[in-house]
C-alpha cells in the first residue's frame, strides 16, 4: 500500500476518506500561520522596524486598530500582538539542482496543536512512525561544530538512529549542527539499504521568519512541488538543508528572531512521548523521546529545565560547549552534596548550611562559563532546578568514549529516565521494552540475556507480543530460549488478539473483513456495509491509534477458519471448529448463527490453550508474508514436510489474490523457498528410511486438520517436491500394487487376456509376510532407534486400501475382529492372487488403454462403414453398442465429478471443470450426444455424421493423457502442450500480416466482386496457401495471363459471373506477393522456429519435473477407479449406487493415500522426522558459518573485540604514568623531607638512612 494512501487518525481527521498527494486543500482551513498585527517599536531602529522584526509598512493599517499603544506596550509578545491566517505555505520542497527526493513543509502557527501535526507526518505525508525521538538542540548560528562531535553525530547518532528506526529532530538549517546531522544522513544514505534509508528520518523544525529565500515556498493552494534554490552551500546559511525529509516552519509572527519554535518543538515532543510504538500504537511502551544537549547559550538552560519538568530525558555531550560543559561540571562537582528537591524561598534567604555553599559553588561555576551574563542569580537558580532533575540527564563523554557504542548510551538514558518515572517497574524490564521497540537483540543478548538475569514467564509476556506485532523474529526466538513457554502463552484469546493487529494494508486483513461483513451481516449487526471491497470506499471503519479499528476488536476464530479454509480448500478440513463448538459437516449458515451467538456470550474458549501453538504462529506469520518469522516458526513447529508444503500452498494462494507486484514476487518466492525446505527434509529422511518417508507421506496430519503430504503437495503444485525420487517410488509401488515394479509390460498384456497365468511364476508377487505386524509391534521393538534404519517402520502398503469397497470390507473385518481374533484371517491363495493382480492400478491402467482402443476401433468402424440411415432402416446393432459405450462412460465422467471430495456439488463441478483433459472428455460427450440426435432426423443427417466425425478427433486426441504416464513420452507431450501457446502468438502475427495482404491484393485485383464467399476465398484463403507454394500465377501476373470468361458489369457479377481481373497497377500486386512471401516464409516461419527453440530448452530441464507431477494426478485417477474398464464398469457403478443408495454403507474412504497414525507411533513418527530436519537445519548452519561472509563478520567481531582491548589498555597506560609521576613526586617530597630531617637538630637517628635498592625491571609494552 502506498504511504499516501494510509487513512486518516485521531480527532477530526478520522474519516473514511483517503487523502492523496495533491488533495491537501484542507491543510489551510485548519492550520494557520501568524502574521504581525501591533507595531511596537524598536528602541534600536530608530522606530524603523517593529520589535517582531518587520518593517513599520508590513503592519500597515491593522496596527492603527490596535488598543496598544506605543507608550503602554514596551515589549512584543507573540500571542498578543500577532493574529492567525490559513497557512499559505505547504506541500512538498524541490531543492534545485540537488536532483534529490521531494521533501514535506508546513508553515504553522507556534499555538498549532501538535497532535493534527504528528497525525499529518504519519498518516499524509507517509512518514513511519518512530521507535525513538532524539531531539538535537544547541550548535545553532556560526558556531563552529568540533570534529568530535561530528564523529558523534555521524558515527554515532545516524546509526543509531538506523538500527533502532528514529526521528531525528533539529533546526534543518544549513548551519552548526544542524548542518552535520543533514550531512550524516546524506552520507549514511550513500552507504545504506533503501530500506535502512527510510528508517532514517530527519526532521527539520525551524522559525519561520529565519529561513532564507522563505518566499519561495509561499502559495496559498500548496506547491506540489516548491522549488528551492540553495546559494552558496559550502558556507553556513539559514537555508532549509536537502538531507531532511519534512520541514515544520514554525511562525510566531516574527522575522529573523530565533526561538520561535522553542515552545512548538517542546510541546510536539511531550506529545509523542505519549504515543505507543508499533503498529496502530500495538507496542507496550510509549514512544521513548530523548533530547541530546550540544553545546548551547544561556537560553538553552531554560530550554532544558522546562524539558526536565515534564520528565524528558536529555544526553549532554561534554565538552561540546558553554552550556552542556556547565551543566556537566555541576552534575559532577555537586554530586557528594545532597540537594533536597524543593528549594523555598526562606532556605535561600536564609543564607546557611549546605544551600549557600552550594549556590556559591554554582555561581562561580556560571560565571566562569558565562563571564557576561547580568541576572547572574536567576540563572545560578536555574541550574539548580536543573540539577534537581539530576537522574534525568546522562553524560557522554565523547573525546573519552567513541561514537562506537552511541546506540548502547542512548538505551541506557532512557532506562536510566524510566526507572525514575515509572517507580513500580524494574531496570531490567524497561531496558527490554526499549530493546525490544528498537530491535536490537545484541543489546538484550549481550546485557540482559547473558545469565546474570533470572526472567520470569511475566516479565517475557508483554514483550513477546510487542516482538510478534511489530515483526521481530530475532526477539521472539531469544524470548523462547529463555523461559517463555509458548503453550502457556498461545490461547485463542491472544491468538484473535495477534489476527487483530494486522496492518490494513494487507491482504489477509482485507480477506478477513470480507468473512467479518458476512458473519455481521448475518447477524444484522452491520446493514449498511458495502458487499464488496473491490469499489468504492474499504471497509473499514473509524479506528483508534492505540487499539486498531473497531471491526477488528470483532475479528474472532471462526473468520481465520473461513479464510484457510477459501485457501486451502478440499485439502484440509476446517481449523478451530473443535474450540468453536462446531461440526465439520455442520452448514455455512448454521455455523455463522452459532458463532454469533457464542460471541454474545462468554467465549470460553478464549481462555483455552491452543492445541498446535507453533503451527497456528506458523499460518499467522505465513498470511502476513513475513518471511524470517514464518521460517522460525516452521522450524519451532512439527511435521516438518507438511508445514512447509502448507505454507507454500497458502503463499501461492495468496499471490494470485495480491494487487501489488512487488508483494506478489515477495510471496512467490517465500513459497519455492518453502517448497525447497520439503523437498530437502523429506530427502533426509528418504535417505534414512525408505518405508518410514512412504508413511510420512500419507499419513493423516491432526495438526493440519486430517491432510497428508501428497494432497498438500498436490493442491501446492509443488512440482519439485513431486520429483524427488522418494515421491516417485511411493508412486510407483502404489501403481504397480503387489507386484514387482521391475514386471515387463508384455507379461500384464500376455496375463491381462490369459487369467490363469496369474497363478504361474510369470509375474513376480511381493511378499506379504509383514502385513498386519504394524498393529503388534512388540515392545521391544518401540524403543529402536529414530535416527535410520527400517527396522521401526509402520508402513504397509497393505494399509492403503486399493478402492473404496477394499475400505469397507477392511473397517468391517477390523470392526468384528476386535473382540474375536488378534488378527485378521488369510485370504486364500488363489483369491489373493486374483485380488493382488486385478486391483492394481497398473491393471486398471492397461484394461482402460486396451478397451479405449477397442472403442476407438468400434467408433471408427461405425463412422466408415455402419453408418446407417436415420430410423426406421438404422442405426445398426454395432451403433447402439457404441451408444452404450458411451453412455458407460458419461456414467464414469459423473462419479468424477459428484462422488469423489467432500466439498459442496458446485465446488466440485469447479474443480473438474479445472481439469484440461476433463473439458476434452466434456467436449467430446457434447459433441456425441449432438450428432446423436442430428443424425436420427433425415433433415439434419448429414450434420449428424459430420460432428460425429468432428466427435471421433476429439475422442482421438484424448490418448495424449492416456500416454502421459510413459516416461518417454510424458515429457514430450508437456513441450508440444507448451508450444501450443507459441503457435498461438505465432497465428496473431501471421492473421495480421494476411489480412493486411489479402485485402490489398483482392482490391487491386478485382475492382468490383461483392460476392462473401469469394471475397472470403481470395482475402484469407488463398493468401494462406501462397505460404505452402500454391500460387496462381497465372491470375497474378499480367504476362501469364489465360483468357477466360468474364465481365466488368457489375450486373452480371452480382448474378454470378466472373469478374474480370484489372491490369493497371499489377506491377504493385507483384510486388506485394514477393514482399508478402518474403515476411511470412522467411521472417514468421523462423520466428516461429525460433520460439520453438527456445520452449523446448527452456523446458526440456523442467520437462520431468512436469511429467512426475502429472503422473501422480494419473495414478490417483486410476487407483480411484474400478478394475473394471467401460462397458464393463457399469457393473461396478450399479454395485457403488447400491451400497451408498439401498443398503446406506457410507464410503469409508473417499480421499486417496491416507493412513490414519495415533498414540505412540504418531509420535515415533514426529519425533524421527523432527531429528531429520534438525540434521538439516544444523548442516545448513554449518554451511552458512563457513561462508566467506559469516568469517568477516567474526573476523570483524574480533577486531573490533581486539581495538576495545587496546583502547583499555591505552587508558591503563594514561593512567599508570600519572601514577608514575605521582610517585616521582612522593618520592621527591619524602626525599626533602629526610634531608631536612638529618641535618635537623630535633631528631638524632639511631641508625643510617636507607638506601634505594634499584631492581633490574624491564617495562612491559602493551600487547594486542
Amino acid at each position: 500500500m502506498k504511504e499516501t494512501d494510509k487513512e486518516n487518525e485521531g480527532g477530526w481527521l478520522r474519516g473514511g476518506t483517503r487523502k492523496t498527494e495533491k488533495d491537501q486543500s484542507w491543510i489551510p482551513k485548519i492550520i494557520k500561520k501568524r502574521v504581525c498585527t501591533s507595531f511596537v517599536e524598536d528602541s534600536f531602529s530608530n522606530g524603523a522596524l517593529c520589535q517582531c522584526g518587520g518593517v513599520r509598512e508590513m503592519h500597515g493599517s491593522i496596527a492603527t486598530g490596535d488598543y496598544f499603544g506605543a507608550a503602554i506596550v514596551s515589549q512584543w509578545d507573540s500571542s498578543q500582538h500577532s493574529s492567525e491566517y490559513p497557512t499559505d505555505a505547504f506541500g512538498e520542497l524541490e531543492f534545485a539542482g540537488s536532483g534529490r527526493r521531494h521533501s514535506h513543509f508546513l508553515r504553522l502557527s507556534c499555538d498549532t496543536p501538535p497532535q493534527i501535526v504528528y497525525t499529518l507526518m504519519t498518516a499524509h505525508w507517509g512518514v513511519p512512525s518512530p521507535n525513538l525521538v532524539v531531539s538535537v538542540v544547541g550548535g545553532e548560528g556560526r558556531e563552529k561544530v568540533k570534529t568530535w562531535v561530528r564523529e558523534v553525530l555521524r558515527q554515532g547518532l545516524v546509526r543509531a538512529a538506523q538500527s533502532t528506526g528514529a526521528w531525528i529532530v533539529t533546526g534543518g538549517l544549513r548551519e552548526g549542527v544542524g548542518r552535520c546531522v543533514g550531512e550524516a544522513v546524506r552520507d549514511h544514505g550513500a552507504a545504506a539499504s533503501s530500506f535502512s534509508q527510510k528508517k532514517v528520518i530527519a526532521l527539520g523544525v525551524a522559525p519561520w521568519g529565519l529561513v532564507h529565500n522563505r518566499q519561495q515556498l509561499v502559495n496559498p493552494q500548496g506547491s506540489f512541488p516548491a522549488r528551492y534554490y540553495v546559494q552558496n552551500t559550502s558556507r553556513d546559511s539559514c537555508c532549509l538543508d536537502n538531507n531532511y525529509q519534512a520541514f515544520l516552519l514554525v511562525d510566531d509572527g516574527s522575522v529573523g528572531r530565533p526561538g520561535g519554535e522553542t515552545a512548538f518543538r517542546a510541546n510536539m515532543e511531550d506529545y509523542i512521548s505519549h504515543q505507543r510504538t508499533g503498529i496502530w500504537g500495538s507496542g507496550n511502551i510509549e514512544i521513548p523521546v530523548l533530547c541530546m544537549l550540544i553545546s548551547g547559550e544561556v537560553a538553552m538552560l531554560e530550554r532544558v529545565d522546562l524539558s526536565l519538568k515534564k520528565t524528558t530525558p536529555w544526553l549532554v555531550l561534554a565538552g561540546s560547549g558553554p552550556a552542556a560543559d556547565l551543566i556537566c561540571e555541576v552534575l559532577d562537582d555537586l554530586s557528594t552534596v545532597l540537594l533536597s528537591p524543593p528549594i523555598s524561598p526562606s532556605e535561600s534567604e536564609g543564607g546557611e548550611g549546605p544551600c549557600t555553599e552550594l549556590r556559591d559553588r554554582v555561581r562561580d561555576k556560571v560565571r566562569r562559563h558565562f563571564p557576561a551574563e547580568v541576572d547572574l542569580e536567576k540563572l545560578v537558580d536555574r541550574v539548580l532546578s536543573i540539577y534537581q532533575n539530576r537522574d534525568l540527564i546522562t553524560v557522554f563523554h565523547g573525546e573519552q568514549e567513541g561514537p562506537d557504542d552511541f546506540d548502547t548510551v542512548l538505551l541506557k538514558a532512557l532506562v536510566r529516565a524510566s526507572k525514575r518515572i515509572s517507580s513500580d517497574a524494574s531496570e531490567y524490564i524497561e531496558e527490554l521494552k526499549l530493546a525490544v521497540a528498537w530491535n536490537r537483540v545484541d543489546i538484550a543478548k549481550s546485557e540482559l540475556f547473558n545469565g546474570d538475569i533470572l526472567w520470569r514467564y511475566e516479565d517475557l509476556e508483554d514483550s513477546m507480543t510487542d516482538a510478534l506485532v511489530n515483526d521481530k523474529p530475532q526477539f521472539v526466538r531469544l524470548f523462547t530460549e529463555n523461559g517463555l513457554n509458548i503453550l502457556d502463552y498461545l490461547t485463542y484469546r491472544r491468538l484473535e488478539t495477534l489476527y487483530r493487529s494486522l496492518s490494513d494494508s494487507s491482504l489477509a486483513y482485507t480477506l478477513l473483513q470480507r468473512r467479518l461483513t458476512e458473519r455481521q451481516g448475518l447477524a444484522g449487526l452491520l446493514p449498511d456495509l458495502p458487499d464488496s471491497l473491490d469499489g468504492g470506499s474499504p471497509l473499514k471503519t473509524p479506528q483508534s491509534p492505540l487499539t486498531g479499528p473497531v471491526s477488528a476488536k470483532e475479528l474472532s476464530l471462526y473468520e481465520v477458519s473461513r479464510l484457510l479454509w477459501g485457501i486451502l480448500g478440499d485439502v484440509c478440513e476446517p481449523f478451530y471448529y473443535s474450540p468453536l463448538g462446531l461440526d465439520h459437516s455442520t452448514g455455512t449458515r448454521r455455523a455463522l448463527k452459532h458463532v454469533n451467538k457464542l460471541l454474545l456470550g462468554d467465549c470460553p474458549y478464549r481462555e483455552q490453550r491452543c492445541l498446535s501453538p507453533w503451527a497456528s504462529l506458523f499460518i499467522w506469520a505465513v498470511l502476513q508474508n513475513r518471511s524470517e518469522m514464518a521460517v522460525y516458526f516452521w522450524e519451532m513447529a512439527g511435521e516438518s514436510v507438511l508445514s512447509a508444503l502448507s505454507g507454500c500452498k497458502m503463499l501461492r494462494e495468496l499471490s494470485k489474490l495480491e494487487s501489488e507486484t512487488e508483494t506478489k514476487l515477495s510471496m512467490k518466492e517465500l513459497a519455492q523457498k518453502f517448497e525447497n525446505l520439503a523437498h530437502d527434509v523429506f530427502s533426509e529422511c528418504y535417505q534414512s528410511s525408505e518405508s518410514r518417508s512412504f508413511t510420512l507421506l500419507i499419513r493423516k496430519s491432526p495438526v493440519w486438520s486430517g491432510a497428508t503430504c501428497l494432497q498438500m503437495a498436490t493442491a501446492a503444485d509443488a512440482r519439485l517436491f513431486f520429483s524427488h525420487d522418494g515421491v516417485q517410488s511411493l508412486l510407483s509401488q502404489i501403481w504397480w500394487g503387489d507386484m514387482e515394479r521391475s514386471t515387463e509390460v508384455w507379461k500384464l498384456v500376455i496375463t491381462f487376456f490369459l487369467p490363469p497365468l496369474i497363478y504361474t511364476n510369470l509375474i513376480s508377487f511381493r511378499e506379504q509376510e509383514e502385513e498386519g505386524k504394524s498393529d503388534e509391534l512388540p515392545h521391544g521393538r518401540e524403543t529402536d532407534s529414530l535416527d535410520g534404519g527400517d527396522g521401526g517402520t509402520v508402513f504397509s502398503l497393505a494399509d492403503i486400501m486399493k478402492t473404496e469397497e477394499d475400505a469397507e470390507e477392511y473397517a468391517a473385518l477390523r470392526a468384528s475382529l476386535k473382540d474375536s481374533s488378534p488378527s485378521p484371517p488369510k485370504l486364500p491363495y488363489a483369491v489373493l492372487r486374483w485380488r493382488q493382480f486385478w486391483f492394481a492400478p497398473v491393471t486398471s491402467f492397461l484394461g482402460n488403454v486396451l478397451m479405449y482402443f477397442l472403442f476407438l476401433c468400434l467408433f471408427a468402424y461405425v463412422l466408415l462403414v455402419d453408418f446407417m440411415p436415420p430410423p426406421p432402416k438404422g442405426p445398426s446393432t454395432l451403433e447402439f453398442v457404441l451408444y452404450f459405450w458411451v453412455f458407460t462412460l458419461v456414467c464414469e465422467e459423473i462419479r468424477q465429478t459428484f462422488f469423489v471430495g467432500t466439498t459442496t456439488v458446485f465446488l466440485r463441478m469447479k474443480i473438474y471443470i479445472q481439469d484440461m483433459w476433463n473439458k476434452c472428455d466434456l467436449t467430446a460427450i457434447i459433441l456425441f450426444s449432438l450428432g446423436l440426435c442430428c443424425r436420427m432426423f433425415p433433415w439434419s443427417y448429414e450434420f449428424g455424421r459430420a460432428v460425429m466425425a468432428l466427435d471421433f478427433m476429439v475422442f482421438t486426441l484424448r490418448l495424449i493423457h492416456i500416454f502421459a504416464i510413459h516416461k518417454q513420452l510424458g515429457p514430450k507431450i508437456i513441450i508440444l502442450g507448451k508450444m501450443m501457446k507459441d503457435v498461438f502468438f505465432f497465428l496473431f502475427f501471421l492473421a495480421v500480416w494476411l489480412m493486411a495482404y489479402g485485402v490489398a491484393n483482392q482490391a487491386l485485383l478485382y475492382s468490383y466482386d461483392p460476392r462473401p464467399d469469394w471475397i472470403f476465398r481470395r482475402v484469407f484463403y488463398r493468401p494462406y496457401l501462397h505460404i505452402f507454394g500454391q500460387i496462381p500465377i497465372h491470375e497474378m501476373d499480367a504476362d501469364k495471363l489465360v483468357e477466360v470468361e468474364c465481365t466488368d458489369n457489375a450486373t452480371l457479377i452480382e448474378a454470378g459471373a466472373e469478374p474480370c481481373l484489372s491490369t493497371y497497377a499489377n506491377w504493385l500486386v507483384v510486388l506485394l506477393l514477393v514482399i508478402y512471401l518474403l515476411v511470412t516464409n522467411i521472417l514468421l516461419v523462423n520466428l516461429l522456429i525460433a520460439m520453438f527453440s527456445y520452449t523446448f530448452s527452456k523446458v526440456q530441464e523442467h520437462s520431468d519435473t512436469y511429467w512426475k507431477f502429472q503422473r501422480y494426478n494419473l495414478i490417483v485417477e486410476y487407483h480411484s477407479r474400478s478394475c473394471l474398464a467401460p462397458p464393463f464398469i457399469i457393473l461396478s457403478h450399479l454395485n457403488l449406487f447400491i451400497k451408498r443408495h439401498i443398503r446406506r454403507i457410507p464410503s469409508v474412504k473417499i480421499k486417496h493415500f491416507v493412513l490414519e497414525l495415533r498414540g505412540r507411533k504418531a509420535s515415533r513418527l514426529n519425533t524421527w522426522e523432527a531429528i531429520q530436519k534438525e540434521n538439516i537445519l544444523s548442516a545448513h548452519n554449518k554451511r552458512q558459518r563457513d561462508s566467506d561472509t559469516e568469517r568477516l563478520k567474526r573476523t570483524s567481531v574480533k577486531v573490533d573485540s581486539v581495538l576495545k582491548q587496546m583502547a583499555e589498555i591505552r587508558d591503563h597506560d594514561r593512567r599508570l604514568r600519572t601514577l608514575e609521576t605521582e610517585l616521582e613526586y612522593c618520592s621527591s617530597a619524602l626525599s626533602w623531607m629526610v634531608e631536612a630531617l638529618s641535618q635537623s637538630p630535633v631528631i638524632k637517628p639511631t641508625r643510617p638512612p636507607p638506601t634505594l635498592r634499584v631492581a633490574d625491571l624491564t617495562p612491559l609494552s602493551p600487547t594486542c
